[in-house]
């Protein structure tokens, strides 16, 4: 079964964290930091299956090979940003349905971190892994510059970066609805690979609750909890999350056979009246059948007028 996920982060100075640092983690490369000296060495990794730097297409005539290069373009992030609280990278995990082959995969990816670049103007830098623990995990980390790239190096910021009043400034929609269009174009991509690929499988972006789904959500893990455990480690607040979410799904499971079990219970309902005229000759016809019940005389006024009477005055 395809899943949908699609989170986005930053990277930024203020938590101490670095572009160079990040992508030479998910490329599995040694690259070295021109800026603090300091070298980040994952070259051991064995899990990246594909890595490639995804670069907007008005630029394909364009001499951008300073780009293509990973140590440079990532140093020139570094670079570029005098600020010591800057944000220097933004990131796109991506969930890849296990359903597709390895190829079908990476058509995937590439196609969307294109659309990214040609959308934003910034280089996109991804890396495909492959799953560890589980054998469906099959995901994808797409590290994108905060600024657009161009021949001589790296602009302005993108549009992605700007707060929502200079956002307005240029026309554009607030911050949020540009995440909520990225993750239902995400899912528009995965679908039409599945559909290609001839698999009866879909996503759905929404919320459980949006899709009409009566289901509690797959219980979420804090990402330092998700490390240790990826790495064969047991953890007692992972299993405290999994019972309270096994807790939830069984309560869950047991409201909604509660309230099978009292609509089962309960007598068959007429229907419903649709017009105001029905209203007042179902409430009429029910007086008369109770008067009669209880014994009572029914005026002859009362036989004599139309439902409509008694509630025109």
């Amino acid at each position: 079964m395809a899943v949908y996920f699609l989170y986005m982060k930053t990277f930024g100075r203020a938590n101490g964290s670095s572009a160079t640092s990040a992508i030479a983690y998910r490329a599995g490369e040694r690259i070295r930091d021109e800026r603090t000296g300091k070298t980040y060495d994952h070259s051991s990794r064995q899990d990246v299956l594909h890595k490639e730097i995804v670069l907007p297409a008005k630029l394909a005539d364009t001499d951008m090979s300073w780009a293509q290069e990973r140590a440079a373009l990532w140093n020139a992030a570094e670079a570029a940003e005098p600020r010591k609280n800057a944000r220097v990278a933004r990131e796109f995990l991506v969930a890849l349905p296990a359903e597709l082959t390895a190829q079908q995969r990476l058509g995937l990816v590439r196609g969307f971190s294109q659309e990214l670049a040609d959308r934003y103007g910034f280089a996109v830098d991804f890396a495909i892994h492959a799953p560890r623990t589980d054998p469906r995990n099959h995901h994808a980390h797409l590290l994108a510059t905060t600024r657009e790239v161009h021949s001589s190096g790296l602009g302005a910021k993108t549009t992605l970066e700007i707060h929502d009043a200079r956002r307005s400034e240029r026309g554009l929609g607030p911050f949020f609805a540009e995440v909520v269009a990225l993750r239902e174009r995400w899912a528009s991509v995965t679908n039409s690979a599945l559909r290609e690929a001839q698999i009866d499988a879909q996503v759905d972006h929404r919320s459980l609750q949006a899709q009409g789904i009566d289901r509690e959500p797959r219980p979420q893990l804090p990402r330092a909890l998700y490390e240790m455990e990826r790495r064969g480690e047991y953890t007692v607040v992972g299993e405290r999350i999994r019972a309270e979410h096994r807790a939830r799904a069984e309560a869950r499971l047991a409201r909604s056979a509660a309230a099978e079990t009292r609509l089962a219970a309960e007598p068959a309902r007429t229907e419903t009246p649709k017009t105001m005229a029905d209203v007042r000759r179902q409430a009429r016809e029910d007086w008369l059948k109770m008067r009669r019940e209880q014994g009572a005389a029914v005026p002859m006024e009362s036989r004599a007028r139309t439902p409509d009477d008694d509630f025109s005055r």
